[in-house]
Parts: structure tokens; C-alpha cells; sequence
């Protein structure tokens, strides 16, 4: 504490120092000037020999100039002036300008003084003279020789003294151990209390248990030490994006109650050379005066990435920064009761240095959640948003496999928020569809003028993409079909995996590739021609048959050979490696792996010329509906005509609308409650001020009762009649077009029966 303080209080005097330097520089700068120009004092004496000098005013060593002619007016003078200059002796400037007057004042051998007089000089009323004309070259002095302030004589001995002095101080405060004046001091946070607990982190069972070790080690250390165990130096949290890894460091703080210093591994890194290396020292010696606490350090592919990987040589400041951090975690001084918390995506470009144990002993690997965590995970999300009774969060487990938890919060937030958009209380199922197709690709674009022929193209690649799913048995589930533009595809085909298989089978994988060929194929079969829609299919489909071959040992031609091509690349360290492999294998490679594609190819073809009339239905409900789900095109499959599907498709959506407006009518009506019911609130608050009588408060609260038991009752008459049986809404609806007839038969009256009438 002691030592923090005498850091604050160097640093309040370095920058008092700072602020005292720039406002003497800028009194300095300004005092002399007075907005004039300087001249020197042989451009002086010129303007006076040409009579451009009216008045001058000599203070000290600095003569103040008006010249002649000027803007500056006499009473304004020597506040304004034209220009100024210094000079050195005051006997020189004095006989200079009484020399220079004399010609207006004194008579000479050429004239006399009463012709002097007469050619310069004013008269007054009687005809005197009185005093030499203005402008005319007669320089008005005015002499004051006292010295110079003393500011303005010690001012550039004190700038050079104070530039000097603290030169001094940053060149000490940077060759020692300082902090450089907050340049080499940690920015890492003290958490002094989390909100986050471990029940807040759902879908990561045995990664909070490994967590849960170390928070029961910072409580109960006795515990572990009794049976001669060592609690981890550090712990790697490793995984995909979104998995939730700095949220488990977050309810690490939050469940253990020590001290949690948190940074990220870009803020090691500065422009300057060392920096990185001090803030690591800074930060532990922080850490060692809270022990037992936890260093959380995110993202450490930043500064922990292997070392010599630079293309600029091995002496870099990353790997400054890196040496520190070794020596920390563990080098000659034991950092008893520190632990240090680490996250990063790219474990495999870490330094092995760096994942020894001794320094990070266990690792973590927080992977993807399955159907579970991700019904937990949904749960969790949804504590604080009100959901309407259709919402099956079984069901949005499964049809979100594969997303990370990030994910699943992002889809329930849009969900919120189009909820709110369209004026509603409760989010529905629609909503979270809509929501996951919007995070998954993107809004929709109904605005985008789309021709019918576009039109007819997409609806038959996606048809195509949908048959070839349906038909094979190891592909996904076809989810919904639409031509509806999102992101960049002109339409989509959405399929899931209820089965939430984690391995991938060969024959899966043979599948999945002749699925992601069905739309082209459905392109050269229906319309005998290609477009440029397949090029996304075409590359994805290239890149799982590459990997069966290379990677995965799926080739009957290769056998179990894998040839290197797995893993993401780091330039650092691959940009010189070379294929295991000669270019005559390399063709073979390429061969393998067109064999693969082109017999999917086939077999999509195959398919989709077996199902030609299905493809034709599907192609026309598309146009007409530009969205099919899963229930509608298995009917279309199955063999259902246009109108019956058509038909089913007209009463979801009129189910839909319906249950739409009923939930708006709910709002409204939520709404309208709450109005009434604040409006008694506040009416009760103010007689309980006095600002309104209680027989005042009384008759707001009776008449807000009868208006909300009128509200309810006109609630419960629109909802009874809504909920009318369908079949005699069908017979109403019947018998208006036979009235309408029957009014048609009828002889229209005369003019004179209406008026009767």
C-alpha cells in the first residue's frame, strides 16, 4: 500500500512538472509578441530615415513601434502595436532619434527655424505655433528604462532547466524496474466481486468440476496439502469459440472470493521495447501481494504463440513478453498461491514451453455442447424473457446442432427482439425459428426485385438439395425449404441432425456429398442447362472428399495413408513446409478425390430423375409460397398433390395469423392493465403525499375498477367469439353467398314501396 502511494505521488509531481513547463513555454511565447511583427533594429532605423515612424514607446530593451499611416490608434498604443524590436544601448537609440527630430526643430544653414516652422509645424487659433505635425516623419519617444520583469529574464534559464530535469527523471524512471510512468505497469483488473456463479454456466458439467478443484483449493488449501498434493500451477481453458470459456473464468471469480486479476494477451503488448515484459512483472508482483488469488489471462495465443516463428528473427518483443511469463509461472521464485487461468482457441500454436506442466498442468477442452447442454444452456437464456406456451426447448435443442452457446444466446436475443418489434409480450416459437434462421444466414430480403425465371431456378436447386436428403438415408433431416434471399444465396435448404451424432460414418459423409450436388443436378435435369448457383455446393463438396482422401483414410485407393493436409495453418511456422508427397501422388490425390464427386454426382442424378413430378410439385408450392416446412414436404414426397398441401399450407397460416393477433390482443390488453393499474398506483401515491384528497384518491381508483372490469369483460366477448367452432363459421360463410343470391332474385322495389318503407 505504502509503495502504491509513493507511485501516485511521483506520478502527481511529474505531471504538475509537465503542466508548470507548457504554461511558462506559452507565457514565454505570448508576452513578447502582443500579435506584432519583430523586426530587427537596423530595419528600425531604416523606417525611420524614410519618415514611417510616428510614435515609439522603449521599455527595458524592447522598442514598441507605430508607424505612420497605421491602424493602430495613439490611445491604443503601446497595448496595440505595428512592430517592436530590442535594442542594446540607450545612449545609441537616444542620439539616433533626437539627430532624426532635429531637422523638424532646429534651424540650419539651408533654412531657417521660422521656415521650418511654417513647412512642419501646426498653428493654433492666433496663429502660434504649437507643436510639429503628425505623419510627417517626427518620431514621439517615449522613455521608460526599467528593467524587465524578473519571470522574463529567468524564463529561458528556467524552460531549459525544467526540459533538463525531466529528461533526467524519464531516462531513470526507464533504464530501472519503474513502471515507465505507467507504460510497463499491468492493465490487468482486480475483480473484486462476480456476479457469475457456476449454475449461471449450463451444458459444461465435467469443466466446472475441473474448475470447481481449484475454487475448493483457494478455500480449504488443508484439504489437499494433508495428502501431499499439489493444486496446478495453471489451467488452459481450450476450445471453439463461444463454448463459454471466459464465462467459466468469470464464475471461477465469482465462487472462490479471492482476489481475480483479469487482462487480456494483447494488452502485454505495446509499442514500446520491454513494455511487455515489465507488465508481466508488474502483474505478478500485484498477484504476489494478494495471494491466494487467481490471474486470468484471455486469449494468450497473443503473446504465448511458439517461439522463432517470427519472420523477423527470434529477438522480438512477443517473445520478451513470453521468457517473463515462463519465469513467472515457474523459474527460480516460487509464486506460492497464484494460480493462472488462461483461454485460447489456437492451443496448437502455443509454445510447449508454455503447456509443460509445471506451468499450465491441465488442460481443459470446453467443447461444443450437446442436446443436453444445449437444452440447459437454452434454459439458462431464457430465465428472463417471457415465453409463450409454445416454445418446446427440446425441440430447439435439437435443431440448434452444432452452435456453440454464443450462438444459442444470439438466437433467443433476435427472438426477443423481433418479439418486441411486432408489438408482443411473450416470445413464440416462430419467433426463435425466425431468430435461428437469422443468425444462421442472415435476414431475410423480401425487398429484392427477384425475376420469375431467378425464381424458378432457385425453387428447383433447393428442390433438388431437399429430394436427395429426403431419399438417402444418412442425411440430415430436411428442416424447411425457401426461396427466400438470405446473406448471399439466393435461397436455402435447412437441415438438422436430431440424432446429434458426434462421429462422422463413410457412407454419411457419401451422402452428404451427393445432397450438396442434388441442386446442380436438379439444374441439368429440369432445365438441361447450369447456372452459378452450385458454386458454394461444389467447393464444400470438393473440400469433404479432399479430406476423406488426405485426411481421414477413406479412400479405397490410398488405404489408411493421410498425407499431412489436416489442422489450420500458422504461417509462422508452416510457411516453409513442403508437401510429404511427390507431384505424380499429388495427381493421384486429385484423381481420388474427383472419382469421389463425380460418382455422387451420379448418383444425385439418379435421384433426381426418379423424382421428377416430386421435384415439379415442390418447384410449384415454392413459387407460389416461396417457403416450405418439414411437414408440407414430406406430404409433397409421400405423394400428395399441389392443392391438398397448398390447402394445409393456407391453414398453418391461418393458424399462424390467427395466433399472432391473439397474442397482440394479449398485449394490448396486458397493456391496457398496466395503465390502469399505475394510474391507481400514482393516484395512491399522491394521497399518501397530500397533494389530493383521499375522497379524490377514491373515486380515480372506483371509476380505474370499472374500467378494467369493462375492459375484461369486452376481452372475454371477442375471445368467446373467436373461439366460434370452425364448422359453423364454414356454414355462415355458406349461407351469406345464398343470401346474396336469393337478394339477387328479388325484384327491386319501386321508389315509391322504399320511401314507405
Amino acid at each position: 500500500m505504502e509503495k502504491q502511494k509513493n507511485n501516485i505521488w511521483k506520478s502527481i509531481v511529474f505531471y504538475l512538472l509537465i503542466f508548470l513547463l507548457i504554461g511558462l513555454i506559452i507565457f514565454w511565447a505570448t508576452s513578447n509578441s502582443r500579435s506584432a511583427t519583430r523586426i530587427s533594429y537596423t530595419e528600425f532605423q531604416q523606417l525611420v530615415n524614410e519618415d514611417k515612424v510616428e510614435e515609439i514607446d522603449v521599455y527595458g530593451y524592447t522598442i514598441r513601434i507605430r508607424l505612420a499611416g497605421s491602424d493602430v490608434k495613439g490611445e491604443d498604443f503601446p497595448n496595440k502595436m505595428d512592430a517592436y524590436c530590442t535594442f542594446m544601448s540607450t545612449t545609441s537609440l537616444e542620439d539616433f532619434i533626437t539627430t532624426h527630430n532635429a531637422k523638424f526643430v532646429q534651424a540650419t544653414d539651408a533654412e531657417t527655424l521660422e521656415e521650418i516652422k511654417e513647412k512642419y509645424w501646426d498653428k493654433d487659433s492666433e496663429g502660434n505655433y504649437t507643436h510639429v505635425k503628425s505623419g510627417i516623419g517626427y518620431v514621439n519617444a517615449n522613455y521608460q528604462y526599467e528593467q524587465e520583469s524578473w519571470l522574463s529574464s529567468i524564463m529561458p534559464y528556467l524552460s531549459v532547466g525544467l526540459i533538463i530535469i525531466i529528461g533526467i527523471f524519464l531516462f531513470k524512471a526507464m533504464a530501472g524496474n519503474k513502471n515507465g510512468f505507467g507504460f510497463g505497469k499491468s492493465k490487468a483488473r482486480l475483480v473484486v466481486s462476480s456476479n457469475v456463479k457456476f449454475s449461471d454456466v449450463a451444458g459444461a458439467d465435467e469443466e466446472k468440476q475441473e474448475l470447481k478443484e481449484i475454487v475448493e483449493f483457494l478455500k480449504n488449501p488443508a484439504r489437499f496439502t494433508e495428502l501431499g498434493a499439489r493444486i496446478p500451477k495453471g489451467v488452459l481453458l481450450v476450445g471453439p469459440p463461444g463454448t463459454g470459456k471466459t464465462l467459466l473464468a468469470k464464475a471461477v471469480a465469482g465462487e472462490s472470493k479471492v482476489p481475480f486479476f483479469s487482462i487480456s494477451g494483447s494488452d502485454f503488448v505495446e509499442l514500446y521495447v520491454g513494455v511487455g515484459a515489465s507488465r508481466v512483472r508488474d502483474l505478478f508482483e500485484s498477484a504476489k501481494a494478494s495471494a491466494p488469488c487467481i490471474v486470468f489471462i484471455d486469449e494468450i495465443d497473443a503473446v504465448g504463440r511458439q517461439r522463432g516463428a517470427g519472420l523477423g528473427g527470434g529477438n522480438d518483443e512477443r517473445e520478451q513478453t513470453l521468457n517473463q511469463l515462463l519465469v513467472e509461472m515457474d523459474g527460480f521464485e516460487t509464486n506460492s498461491g497464484i494460480i493462472v487461468l488462461a483461454a485460447t482457441n489456437r492451443a496448437d500454436i502455443l509454445d510447449p514451453a508454455l503447456t509443460r506442466p509445471g506451468r499450465f498442468d491441465r488442460q481443459v477442452y470446453v467443447h461444443l455442447p450437446d442436446v443436453k447442454g444445449r437444452e440447459e444452456i437454452i434454459k439458462v437464456h431464457a430465465k428472463n424473457k417471457p415465453m409463450s406456451e409454445d416454445v418446446d426447448f427440446k425441440r430447439i435443442a435439437r435443431l440448434t446442432s452444432g452452435l456453440a452457446g454464443a450462438d444459442i444466446e444470439n438466437i433467443l436475443n433476435e427472438a426477443a427482439l423481433l418479439t418486441a418489434r411486432d408489438g408482443r409480450f411473450k416470445i413464440t416459437m416462430v419467433d426463435i425459428q425466425e431468430g435461428l434462421n437469422k443468425v444462421l444466414m442472415g435476414p431475410k430480403k423480401v425487398s429484392r426485385i427477384i425475376t420469375e425465371q431467378d425464381r424458378k431456378i432457385t425453387a428447383i436447386h433447393e428442390a433438388g438439395h431437399a429430394i436427395v436428403a429426403q431419399t438417402l438415408p444418412n442425411c440430415d433431416n430436411v428442416q424447411e425449404i425457401s426461396i427466400i434471399p438470405r446473406g448471399n444465396a439466393g435461397g436455402y435448404t435447412l437441415t438438422f441432425d436430431e440424432k446429434d451424432r458426434t462421429h462422422m460414418t463413410k457412407q454419411k459423409l457419401l451422402d452428404t456429398i451427393t445432397m450438396m450436388l442434388g441442386g446442380r443436378s436438379a439444374e441439368e435435369v429440369m432445365l438441361e442447362d447450369i447456372t452459378t448457383g452450385a458454386s458454394n455446393d461444389i467447393e464444400r463438396a470438393t473440400s469433404v472428399a479432399r479430406k476423406m482422401v488426405a485426411e481421414w483414410g477413406m479412400s479405397e485407393k490410398f488405404g489408411l495413408i493421410s498425407f499431412g493436409e489436416g489442422g489450420e495453418i500458422f504461417v509462422g511456422r508452416d510457411y516453409q513446409r513442403q508437401v510429404p508427397y511427390s507431384q505424380e501422388l499429388a495427381k493421384e490425390i486429385d484423381a481420388e478425390v474427383r472419382s469421389i464427386v463425380d460418382s455422387a454426382h451420379a448418383r444425385a442424378r439418379k435421384i433426381i430423375e426418379s423424382k421428377k413430378d416430386v421435384i415439379e410439385r415442390v418447384q410449384q408450392i415454392l413459387i407460389d409460397k416461396e417457403t416450405i416446412y418439414k411437414e408440407e414436404f414430406e406430404m409433397l414426397y409421400n405423394g400428395s398433390t399441389v392443392e391438398e398441401v397448398e390447402k394445409a399450407i393456407d391453414k398453418k397460416e391461418q393458424e399462424k395469423r390467427e395466433y399472432q393477433e391473439k397474442a397482440k390482443n394479449e398485449a394490448i390488453e396486458e397493456r391496457k392493465l398496466r395503465d390502469i393499474k399505475l394510474r391507481i398506483e400514482t393516484a395512491e401515491a399522491y394521497a399518501k403525499a397530500g397533494v389530493i384528497s383521499k375522497q379524490v384518491y377514491e373515486n380515480i381508483k372506483l371509476e380505474a375498477e370499472k374500467e378494467m372490469e369493462k375492459f375484461r369483460q369486452q376481452s372475454q366477448t371477442a375471445q368467446a367469439e373467436n373461439a366460434e367452432p370452425s364448422e359453423k363459421q364454414e356454414e355462415k360463410a355458406e349461407e351469406k353467398p345464398e343470401a346474396k343470391d336469393k337478394s339477387k332474385d328479388e325484384k327491386p322495389k319501386t321508389k315509391k314501396e322504399s320511401n314507405k318503407k
